[in-house]
């Protein structure tokens, strides 16, 4: 996550949009393989090894969050290492490629020495020797994978989880509030996005209604991301397609804090976004004003509930810890917090439980179970695992490889009953 975090800032300092007719997409995925190694073909392999052959000539900032993460091992990967670290290296992956990268893995582990960390039980590896249990920063024990599986910690999680998630869901129902409008609350008319001659998607006709939860599927690339980015207005071609939210016309005269008053918004690119320096609290705060900081003055209420937020938490102590200096998974946290803290109207939560632990996904779940129940917020939900799958989500929305583009196109179901196969 940290190199990431690197590579995008340094991205970012070289981009020369300014400067160009058209959008800089940033350096490509060959170029930026190739610059661990300068070795054309050891290139080409890891290339070919992770699924980025299709890709090799894509700008960097082009990239979806699991087409990132393999780039980012196939960095790793190019500097020939004898030991390798990988924190969370399935985050993000769609199924198909967790299951490739695993078995690619346990090839690789004959050969280099593995350390991995893994907050999914499901993903640890079964050619993993120790296992390293910390608890509140230090190292709690050590153990063989047999005696892991057997640990009563799993137990003591699942217990505390429940205790946060009630106290989380007192928090939103005192402070709840209820913003009015009509059918439909958002429509998108044959939407379609595309790069350069590409197409991501097209024939998207996609209406959500009052009341109704969203879960949207498809693989790495399919444009997930991109369709919410619409919704949201952070994406530069919202304005290109015939988009209905709120009741009103997108480009119709709208400023975009007028839409985002009234969507919470949780991703990994928002994540990679929030690059100030501001603290705990401030994050939870900048929720209220839809920001990466706090630049306007904040109420008292504001203050009192984003400290009950940070307690329930059990993230008291960091209010005024900046950022930036607190682990991912807490950082995720605080940026849940953000998205709910306004109770708005929808909730977009693309990929979510992304660098949590085992206790912070359970706490996060259970809490979005009850919000779509009770129907606090309506969600449009984005998660590669079916172990993530909601109950109170009836409503799916699967992209679908077009032949006839190259792209994706959609498929939507409603009213779907629950299914955990």
């Amino acid at each position: 996550m940290i190199e990431q975090q690197r590579l995008l800032e340094r991205e970012l300092a070289n981009d020369d949009s300014d400067f160009m007719d058209h959008i800089d997409t940033g350096s490509t995925v060959y170029a930026l393989i190739y610059e661990q190694c300068t070795n054309h073909r050891l290139t080409q392999h890891l290339l070919a090894e992770l699924d980025l052959l299709d890709l090799q000539k894509s700008g960097f900032r082009m990239l979806s969050t699991g087409e990132t993460r393999r780039l980012m091992l196939a960095r790793a990967l190019a500097t020939q290492p004898e030991f390798l670290l990988l924190d969370e290296p399935y985050a993000g992956l769609d199924a198909a490629h967790r299951k490739s990268l695993a078995n690619y893995l346990a090839v690789l582990s004959d050969s280099i020495q593995i350390m991995i960390i893994v907050s999914r039980e499901q993903d640890m590896p079964e050619w993993i020797d120790k296992i390293a249990l910390f608890s509140q920063g230090k190292l709690d024990s050590l153990m063989d994978k047999s005696s892991w599986d057997k640990h009563p910690v799993i137990a003591q999680i699942k217990a505390q989880s429940k205790e946060q998630s009630e106290q989380m869901m007192a928090l939103i129902r005192r402070h709840r509030h209820t913003y009015l409008f009509s059918d439909p609350i958002f429509e998108i008319k044959n939407g379609k996005v595309g790069y350069g001659g590409k197409v991501i998607f097209s024939g998207v006709n996609w209406c959500i209604n009052k009341g109704e939860h969203w879960q949207v599927k498809g693989p790495n690339g399919c444009g997930k991301s991109t369709l919410l980015g619409l919704i949201f207005g952070d994406h530069p071609q919202c304005y290109s397609n015939d988009i209905q939210i709120f009741g009103r016309q997108r480009g119709s005269g709208e400023t975009i804090w007028e839409i985002k008053k009234n969507i919470g918004m949780v991703s990994s690119a928002l994540h990679l976004q929030y690059r100030v320096n501001c603290s705990a609290l401030e994050v939870i705060l900048s929720g209220f004003h839809d920001s990466i900081g706090v630049y306007q003055k904040t109420t008292i209420a504001e203050l009192e509930i984003a400290r009950e937020w940070l307690e329930i938490l059990h993230m008291s102590q960091f209010a005024k810890t900046s950022f930036r200096e607190l682990e991912y998974g807490q950082q995720r946290l605080l940026l849940i917090a953000r998205a709910i803290v306004k109770q708005p109207t929808l909730l977009i939560l693309d990929e979510p439980y992304q660098g949590l632990d085992y206790l912070g996904r359970r706490l996060v779940k259970r809490t979005l179970e009850l919000i779509a129940r009770e129907n606090l917020s309506q969600l449009l939900y984005v998660s590669h695992y079916q172990q993530d799958s909601l109950q109170s989500i009836k409503n799916y929305l699967t992209f679908m490889p077009d032949p006839q583009t190259g792209g994706y196109i959609p498929v939507t179901i409603k009213d779907a009953k629950f299914s955990k196969l």
